[in-house]
């Protein structure tokens, strides 16, 4: 059985996900590709793991770097898996290229050459948002491309961790 949650954040309403024990699930609501890996049968409860991410999104809105991660459990294929893992390392304040990502991930594989399409749709699909950082990936020329939860709430998380929002920008007035 899995689980939701509601938290309220200043870019909109976030949906939480939860085996029970660890965070599967972080969407923005009506992001592209929303619960896209939540079960169909679910119930909404109050649960620890929701305690813990609460206090890290607050800790995270708050402009503070969270000194701790929930547990994750993100639902995906290895290959996904392998990207998300990847994102995780990338600092809080710092970017990484969708090609840098693949360069990553044909070394640990091995290979020559690794498509920079393929780790965007990983990227894409990434269902912690936030947490796993896919806000944080960039295009190949420094552009902001390629975020499920549309390019404005990327542009203000990354400014965000850069401390360049004044104090009244919020997604109100975008």
């Amino acid at each position: 059985m899995e689980y939701t949650y509601h938290y309220t954040s200043p870019l909109g309403e976030i949906t939480l996900a939860s085996d029970g024990e660890k965070l599967s699930g972080l969407w923005f609501v009506g992001q592209k590709f929303f619960a896209k890996t939540l079960e169909k049968e679910h119930e909404e409860k109050h649960l620890p793991i929701f305690d813990e991410t609460n206090r890290w999104l607050d800790r995270y809105f708050s402009g503070k770097l969270p000194d701790f991660t929930p547990p994750l459990s993100p639902k995906g294929t290895p290959f996904r898996r392998s990207v998300w893992e990847i994102l995780l390392t990338i600092p809080y304040g710092r970017t990484m290229t969708y090609g840098e990502i693949a360069k990553i991930i044909a070394r640990q594989n091995g290979c020559q050459h690794m498509s920079a399409q393929a780790v965007g749709g990983a990227v894409g699909h990434n269902p912690i948002s936030l947490i796993i950082p896919c806000h944080r990936v960039l295009g190949a020329d420094g552009s902001l491309i390629g975020y499920a939860g549309g390019l404005e709430r990327k542009r203000w998380l990354l400014r965000l961790e850069n401390n360049l929002l004044s104090e009244s920008e919020d997604l109100q007035t975008l």
